[in-house]
């Protein structure tokens, strides 16, 4: 039986009261709708375990879907005990959980790159304007295969050289963890390139302040992609879930700074959004 309505909700960052209110507000039905998670399902919210609890079960019903963002990253790091958890990311009861190795092993199995339709494209931080929607998925699918390895050695070997903003710029000769890093980076940490796709990682504002010279926002560029696709997108709390280009849809409300948690429907491109009630 075809789904009724498919959502896109942006950063959830363990803002659960926010979740339950926004599945309320849409009047969310798992036995027909279907929701597409942006990625950055935990960190600075009021309950990272209980919202990576009910987003797993939701994905396990066959009633969502989700990619990987910058802090799922962080956490699966952390689990592996090759990052520090930080007090103000609010993971720890994660890791310290009955169920955390359950929790941290599906979350290493889910993608970086989905496809909610055979028209849209989604992952956490966009798509970079170089990279059609089918390359982004195959790299994205190279990071995929190393995150969900058998063998935790392959795993941990990425995941404990993960972090750098070098190479800051793709090349498809790039191998082994730099190639790997960089793809990360392009999917879970970017906002601003230059013309020729190169990543700037110091500016984390809004659109109205002073950007770098020879920096834009990713989406500013003539995008390979949006040939073919429609972009949809969270990561960036400052953009408050707006239509940044005619084929780029933004979906981060900014829910864990006090602001919005949205939800895009993809059938008529509406939006509903909640403020945070914490």
């Amino acid at each position: 039986m075809s789904k009724r309505y498919n959502y896109v909700i942006g950063d959830l960052q363990g803002c659960f009261e926010a979740l339950k209110l926004l599945l309320k507000t849409i009047q969310f039905d798992p036995e027909q709708d279907f929701i597409w998670f942006a990625g950055d399902l935990v960190a600075r919210g009021e309950n990272s375990l209980g919202t990576l609890r009910f987003v797993k079960k939701l994905v396990e019903r066959g009633a969502a879907a989700t990619v990987l963002g910058n802090h799922d990253l962080t956490l699966l790091a952390g689990a592996r005990n090759l990052k520090a958890i930080k007090a103000k990311d609010h993971t720890q009861e994660i890791i310290d959980a009955i169920d955390s190795d359950e929790l941290i092993d599906w979350l290493r199995h889910q993608p970086l790159c989905l496809f909610p339709n055979d028209k849209t494209i989604l992952t956490h931080a966009g798509v970079p304007c170089i990279w059609s929607a089918e390359q982004t998925e195959k790299l994205a699918q190279e990071v995929e295969a190393v995150l969900s390895h058998d063998d935790f050695s392959v795993l941990d070997s990425f995941l404990s050289e993960m972090y750098g903003s070098q190479p800051d710029l793709w090349d498809d000769g790039l191998e082994g963890n730099a190639r790997l890093r960089t793809i990360t980076n392009y999917l879970t940490r970017m906002r601003l390139t230059d013309a020729t796709g190169r990543l700037e990682f110091s500016f984390k504002e809004s659109l109205d302040d002073p950007m770098p010279a020879g920096f834009q926002p990713w989406f500013e560029f003539e995008s390979l992609a949006t040939q073919t696709h429609q972009i949809i997108f969270g990561h960036w709390a400052a953009l408050q879930g707006r239509r940044v280009k005619p084929r780029i849809q933004n979906t981060d409300g900014g829910c864990v700074w006090g602001n919005n948690l949205i939800a895009y429907r993809l059938e008529d491109e509406q939006i509903f959004q909640v403020k945070n009630p914490i």
